[in-house]
């Protein structure tokens, strides 16, 4: 009885700090948008309120009617975003039925190398791209930052590990009744990869959605800039711009990622927890 009574009481210590930790990582978001409906003098009131006195949607229609031509940094970041998570789900999906399935010569001396990769941060490659960019004319076009992500080393690895976890006769058998590789990944591997890709593709949107460095340095004109750097202009030199237009700017500029995430949460963490090493 006591063991009985104590895992109880472990179970909803457990389920209360959940709790808590649930309210503290939404408490940044409720912030953002009680802003972002504030005048500018109530941004600055001490103390402050949590809830707005009043509601205004003035910020946002001066986000969509400043200098920085908003609506089309936000097609610039949608248009980068989705054309990158095909790419991955395409070239990754490929890639990792190559190094799961397929036996060829130097096959993990080939896989550990591109492993290596994910240690490089983008700032180490970041020269010789936009040198390459400079002379191919991509420099200042959102296409060229959509290219350089068209694969991802994390993304081969996730999704081959899940494939490794999956049981090999439906293959083995087709390829004894004389279907071809391709035939195989289309028909049997592929509709198998559905937590792993959904996983992939969730992971890859929200972080593209959110490239920073590699977007300041290779898109310059305005109306070719991503989200993240057309924060940088809201908020102004030494952060002198107004805080309730940015918070709202923010606000319109998280909600892809947000809602994506929360609509499938359920498939990431499948995803991932599937994709474990397994010999």
């Amino acid at each position: 009885m006591q063991t009985r009574a104590s895992v109880k009481w472990i179970d909803r210590i457990i389920i209360a700090v959940m709790l808590v930790l649930g309210v503290a990582m939404l408490l940044p978001f409720a912030w953002l948008f009680s802003m972002s409906f504030r005048p500018v003098a109530e941004a600055y009131r001490m103390p402050p309120s949590f809830l707005p006195p009043n509601l205004h949607l003035t910020n946002y229609r001066a986000v969509l009617d400043s200098s920085v031509p908003f609506l089309k940094i936000y097609w610039n970041s949608l248009y980068v975003a989705v054309i990158v998570t095909c790419g991955q789900l395409i070239t990754c999906s490929l890639a990792a039925f190559a190094f799961a399935r397929l036996e060829f010569k130097g096959r993990d001396s080939l896989f550990f190398v591109m492993l290596v990769g994910i240690m490089f941060p983008a700032q180490v490659t970041i020269i010789p791209i936009y040198l390459g960019f400079a002379q191919t004319g991509l420099l200042n076009h959102p296409i060229g930052l959509a290219l350089m992500y068209l694969t991802s080393s994390f993304g081969v690895f996730l999704v081959r590990q899940f494939m490794l976890s999956q049981p090999k006769a439906l293959e083995e058998a087709a390829l004894m009744d004389g279907a071809g590789h391709l035939k195989i990944f289309l028909r049997i591997s592929l509709p198998q990869l559905r937590p792993a890709l959904s996983a992939l593709g969730i992971i890859t949107f929200t972080q593209t959605w959110n490239y920073y460095f590699q977007a300041r340095v290779l898109l310059e004109p305005q109306d070719a800039m991503t989200l993240p750097v057309a924060m940088d202009l809201l908020r102004g030199y030494m952060s002198e711009g107004n805080l309730s237009l940015v918070m709202a700017a923010m606000s319109m500029a998280i909600l892809p990622a947000v809602l994506i995430f929360l609509l499938a949460q359920r498939l990431v963490i499948e995803g991932m927890a599937m994709s474990g090493i397994k010999n």
